[in-house]
């Protein structure tokens, strides 16, 4: 028996997406309430003073770099249709957008926190735009500054207040940089390339004379690279082997902040432009937990706020003094009283698949298992499937994860190939027709765990969300005798229905990836579960949220009602106030509760 209910584990705080106010003043996003919600410190360890008291999720916050005023987003039940707000110094909220059927992503402060950038679908939901916006206007106001004809998004204005930078992603492999003038509406196109080709993390650079970001134009992995306003590009700092996964640059100063992924860890490097492409580095910040990220940059540019976290951290903000490394936390998200050394680390590991092909994977024994007092055989095993896939499966904490191992759960957690963190060609050995050898990389996964000793490999549950979510219900199809139950989160059950309905400004990035309804049709239904559903053993439990934008809940509806009628044992629970996930902390109480029964009856 576990010393802790899920219900404990489940009320684990975070502290995360901070900004520094012009005063120091420190704002960042905590779940104390059940979800995400504004908060405030002027100094560590101090007291927090809550901002926001909403039902819904606050997604971001930015500080203006003039004002004590600040902007924070917020969308409704989970539908995604982020809306903008703005948060004066005496606590008054003032909406800035007010278009409740239209998405809207911020862009940025301009340098003199009159104005702001974002962009919307809200002329055709389909496309994004890209406006500005004055601090005190409303959205009828804003001032249409592009119209688009696909995926775009605001990166910040330059440092003269006059240009905007401008990403346009076709896929979530292949993204082009413009710079748009304000005033003119010209648009100067930095990255025309051939084939897909990553630039992202695009920050303007010291004087505006450049922008500074992370692409694999010229590797198989991301590298730190100068662009011009020219379009040339020079490579500022890579590794052969790992991505650096993205930069925080503080464009007045030219200090920055760069993060290399290795193994699904990361690793800091903090420095200074001395040049256009060379860099003085600091001291390696002192950080626990092996994950870091979400930089901002404080007034002058002298220290730097981050997220923390790692399987045995729970997400606290930390502000680490730039030159020395020298790092403090500031937030104070507790465990729930969980004491801190009871979580358990995971083993980096690598398995052989099909083809010969290497996948690496995180595994958790747990304590009795780890101990060697588990190896004879009967240790459960979650294999937990990540979503995108265009994602990786890191380290980072998870209440959940935590309370299986407490319960003697095993926890297996493959980056299958589609992943992203292991190099450009990794990441696209599961486009559209070799979808399929994923899930192949899952069969020899539960291979590698049958000839462990711990692992009773009658014993072994899938479980994933969204895409991770189709990953077992393919693995349940695909390869029905090696499950004893699957777990299937706002997951997809039929390409096509699922491109069909899924939101209208989404649809042509997951074609990119998936296949095209006009011309690979035929191949995404054969690869569909719901087609193959008469192959399904395992008992299954499918939970959703009925505002999901990216998957509709059909998809939950129609794999649990054929699943049921094959006389598979099937529970469904659906959540009428959450989108894609289930994010609200009382709710995610209910359906892991629930989960874990069902888990307990059949596993």
């Amino acid at each position: 028996m576990t010393a802790y209910d899920l219900s404990r584990y489940l009320n684990v705080r975070s502290a995360y997406g901070s900004s520094f106010a012009p005063d120091g003043t420190l704002a960042f996003l905590m779940n104390t309430t059940g979800v995400a919600q504004l908060w405030s410190l002027p100094e560590p360890h101090g007291w927090p003073e809550q901002l926001t008291f909403y039902d819904d999720t606050v997604s971001f916050v930015d500080f203006s770099p003039e004002r004590q005023e600040l902007v924070f987003g917020m969308d409704e039940g989970g539908n995604e249709r982020a809306q903008l707000y703005r948060l004066d110094a005496d606590g008054h909220i003032h909406e800035l957008t007010g278009m409740p059927d239209a998405k809207h992503r911020w862009g940025g402060w301009s340098p003199d926190g009159e104005r702001f950038g974002f962009a919307s679908n809200r002329r055709n939901e389909a496309v994004f735009d890209i406006y500005v916006q004055d601090r005190d206007a409303t959205g009828d106001d804003a001032e249409l500054i592009w119209k688009g004809d696909g995926w775009f998004s605001v990166g910040g204005f330059s440092p003269d207040g006059e240009r905007l930078l401008v990403s346009e992603a076709h896929s979530s492999f292949d993204q082009d940089i413009y710079v748009l003038d304000i005033d003119s509406g010209n648009r100067s196109h930095l990255t025309p390339h051939e084939g897909k080709v990553r630039y992202t993390s695009a920050s303007w650079g010291p004087e505006g004379e450049a922008v500074y970001l992370v692409t694999d134009a010229e590797s198989d992995t991301l590298e730190l690279a100068r662009l011009s306003l020219e379009g040339d590009l020079d490579i500022v700092r890579s590794d052969e082997q790992w991505n650096i996964d993205g930069v925080a640059l503080d464009k007045d100063s030219g200090r920055l902040v760069y993060s290399r992924n290795i193994d699904g860890y990361n690793e800091l490097t903090v420095g200074e432009l001395t040049g256009p492409t060379t860099i003085e580095t600091f001291p390696t910040p002192d950080l626990p937990g092996g994950l870091a990220g979400g930089v901002s940059w404080g007034p002058d540019a002298e220290r730097f706020a981050v997220s923390v976290t790692g399987r045995q951290v729970n997400t606290n903000v930390f502000v680490v003094e730039a030159e020395t490394g020298e790092s403090e936390q500031w937030t104070a998200a507790s465990t729930a009283g969980i004491p801190r050394e009871t979580f358990i680390a995971p083993e980096v590991v690598r398995f052989d698949s099909f083809d010969g092909r290497e996948i690496p994977a995180l595994f958790s024994l747990p304590e009795s298992a780890a101990n060697g007092n588990d190896a004879d055989g009967d240790t459960p095993v979650i294999v937990d499937i990540h979503g995108g896939p265009e994602s990786q499966r890191r380290p980072s904490f998870s209440g959940l994860t935590q309370y299986f191992l407490s319960r003697g759960y095993a926890v297996f957690e493959p980056n299958v190939r589609g992943s992203t963190g292991y190099g450009k060609a990794y990441t696209h050995l599961d486009d559209v027709e070799k979808r399929m050898d994923s899930v192949k990389d899952l069969r020899a996964g539960v291979d590698w765990l049958h000839d462990h000793p711990a692992v009773d490999p009658n014993r072994i549950v899938a479980m994933g969300g969204s895409y991770g979510g189709f990953m077992v219900l393919a693995a349940l199809t695909e390869y029905p005798d090696l499950w004893a139950a699957g777990v299937d989160v706002v997951g997809i059950a039929n390409f096509v229905t699922f491109l069909e309905n899924t939101g209208d400004w989404r649809r042509e990035l997951r074609e990119a990836e998936y296949g095209s309804l006009d011309t690979d049709r035929e191949f995404l239904e054969s690869i569909s579960p719901i087609n193959n559903v008469d192959r399904i053993n395992a008992p299954l439990f499918v939970l959703h949220g009925a505002n999901d934008p990216r998957v509709p809940v059909g998809e939950a509806e129609q794999i649990a009602e054929q699943a049921a009628e094959q006389g598979v044992p099937v529970e469904k629970l659906v959540f009428d106030d959450e989108g894609h996930g289930i994010s609200k902390r009382e709710n995610r109480i209910e359906a892991y509760t629930a989960v874990v029964e069902f888990l307990d009856d059949h596993v």
